[in-house]
Parts: structure tokens; C-alpha cells; sequence
């Protein structure tokens, strides 16, 4: 009776199971991403203020991207590299005095005396801009990349609102002197 391998043994080519089951890999970092007015990190905690932005403007207006990423036990104490990219809707970066809009870092999680091995460790990040250049009618996203790698789930998009028409210059319309309670315009 044939019985089928552990799931979690990798099977080479000259296997003959029925079934084929894919190597097991370390767990990936996991990442919360949040658009806010601003954010901030103290004690290993994200402040977050007006968080959840999907609209800003029409008028420039402060952001802050607030990135929590948790990282597996077994990954304590590697060095990765952090960045993020303000993208427009064809998915091209934003540039900005023809230079694209990137920021960048380095993060390492440590393990913090105490904590239950096998917990997972968080890294928060907090990056603040006083405005972003974007245009009117238009929707960015800002795009997360972890030691070059990214994933789809490591993306905020928000929309840019469109200005409001401006109001018609030149003197208000005069009220009608032979009819007091009406008022002008209000016909």
C-alpha cells in the first residue's frame, strides 16, 4: 500500500509519489502599510494621525507613510534594505527636479530580552513628507521594497482631488432697491 511522503520532505525528479509538494520555506516578512497625515516612532510603537488616507488635497497637504514590518524569529539580527517609491498610474516613478521619488534605509530586528522564542518581531517605520508634488486628478501609489524584493501587498495608493472651479470675478450682483426681501440672484 503506497502511503503519500511527508509534506514536508522535498521531492526530487525521480520521485514517483503521486503528488509533489514544493520545498518548505522560512516565512516571509509581513508588512502593514498605512497612508496618514502623519506617523511617528517611539518606544518600538507607530503613532499614527489621521491614518487611512485614500484623498488628499486639492491643496498640498502633509503626508506620513507608516510601515510596520514583522519579521520571522529566525530572521532576528540580518541586516535587509528598505525602500519606497512614489509611482504614478502607469506605474512610472514620480520625479521630482528630474530626480525619482525614493526613500531608503536600513532596518535590523533584534530580540528584545524576555520575549517567548518564536514570537514574531516588528520593525516599525515612519516617513513624513511636509508635501508631495502631485497633480491635481491623479492617483500614486507609494511601493515598498524589501532587499529588492516586493510584493503587491506592499503598495498604498491614494488619489490627488481636483480643484474646485474658481469662484467668478468682479463685483457681487447689486440687490433689486424696488423689492427688499428678495434676494439677488435667488429668482
Amino acid at each position: 500500500m503506497d502511503s503519500d511522503p511527508d509534506p514536508t520532505t522535498p521531492l526530487n525528479a525521480d520521485s514517483n509519489a503521486a503528488h509533489s509538494f514544493a520545498p518548505i520555506r522560512p516565512p516571509a516578512v509581513r508588512v502593514t502599510m498605512l497612508l496618514a497625515d502623519s506617523a511617528q516612532v517611539a518606544d518600538g510603537k507607530l503613532y499614527i494621525l489621521g491614518g487611512g488616507l485614500t484623498a488628499i488635497g486639492p491643496r498640498p497637504q502633509p503626508m506620513g507613510v507608516a510601515i510596520r514590518i514583522e519579521v520571522p524569529w529566525d530572521r532576528a539580527n540580518v541586516a535587509h534594505q528598505w525602500r519606497i517609491d512614489l509611482l504614478d498610474e502607469d506605474g512610472h516613478p514620480l520625479m521630482v527636479r528630474d530626480k525619482p521619488l525614493i526613500v531608503h534605509g536600513r532596518f535590523e530586528a533584534g530580540r528584545p530580552a524576555g520575549l517567548k522564542p518564536g514570537t514574531p518581531l516588528s520593525v516599525p517605520l515612519a516617513i513624513n513628507f511636509p508635501t508631495i508634488p502631485a497633480q491635481q486628478g491623479k492617483s500614486y501609489t507609494w511601493q515598498l521594497s524589501i532587499d529588492g524584493a516586493t510584493r503587491v501587498d506592499w503598495r498604498q495608493s491614494f488619489h490627488m482631488r481636483a480643484g474646485q472651479p474658481a469662484p467668478p470675478t468682479g463685483p457681487p450682483p447689486a440687490a433689486n432697491p424696488s423689492d427688499p426681501g428678495r434676494l439677488p440672484g435667488l429668482d
